[in-house]
């Protein structure tokens, strides 16, 4: 009889600081409370905000940030953005840390031009965005904005679980909510997002089914679901839409 792959889905919710080590002491603190092979999502650069008064203080703090968060790591899968400086352009980088190392990494490519990110920053490579593999957990990323973007869903077509980390303005929280649900009936996995709790956002982080069924953290700093990947295939053998079922 097949064992299913079972780990626990961990969303987190707080608001960032003023500071950049009150930010990063939260996040090491709340990592430090899952469980060990956890998969943990933070909100969109939550050790910084979007600080574009001090913006290379910002991406400056960027390799601070990994070296103290790399040794969680160890027995986790880390998911969190930050802003980060390559050569002469300055890019919201998603970093997913898991063993000890950065295994991936990934440019917004979608920027809110609507609040001026794009002023700020640059955009990243649709190329990027893609499934890959960590632990044997087959997994996509969207970072916030890039959550509107069909196009974008079908790239994640087949991933286990899709993550999302956000700071998603609470004008548009409906769309939050029916989005993230959609992408998990639609590409039939476990969707895990992760929207930040300052003033204006939905601070609506959450896990969501292959079968659409939602739990939100509420006002919880830190939700824990299940996720199952007899789940994952029961779904996509029970509904095919032409996704593999592993």
């Amino acid at each position: 009889m097949t064992t299913s792959r079972k780990r626990p889905l961990c969303s987190l919710r707080f608001a960032s600081a003023g500071s950049y080590d009150q930010n990063l002491s939260l996040l090491l603190d709340l990592i430090a409370q899952t469980p060990d092979n956890a998969v943990v999502v933070a909100p969109e650069v939550c050790l910084t905000n979007f600080d574009y008064e001090r913006f290379d203080a910002a991406a400056a703090f960027a390799p601070t940030a990994i070296e103290r968060l790399l040794p969680l790591s160890a027995s986790r899968i880390i998911v969190l953005t930050m802003i980060e400086r390559r050569g002469d352009a300055v890019y919201n980088v998603a970093k997913v840390l898991h063993g000890g190392a950065v295994v991936h990494e990934q440019a917004k490519a979608r920027l809110f031009r609507f609040g001026g990110e794009h002023e700020y920053f640059s955009e990243g490579s649709d190329e990027g965005i893609a499934c890959f593999e960590v632990d044997g957990l087959k997994m996509g990323l969207l970072i916030c904005f890039e959550l509107r973007f069909k196009s974008l869903w079908q790239k994640l077509e087949g991933a286990d679980v899709i993550v999302v980390p956000a700071q998603w303005g609470k004008l548009r929280a409906a769309h939050f909510v029916t989005l993230t649900e959609a992408l998990a009936v639609m590409n039939q996995c476990y969707v895990v997002t992760s929207d930040s709790a300052n003033p204006g956002m939905t601070g609506l982080s959450g896990v969501i089914t292959p079968f659409g069924e939602a739990r939100r953290n509420g006002n919880r700093a830190c939700l824990e679901a299940q996720y199952d990947e007899r789940e994952v295939q029961k779904m996509r053998r029970y509904l095919d839409v032409g996704i593999n079922a592993r």
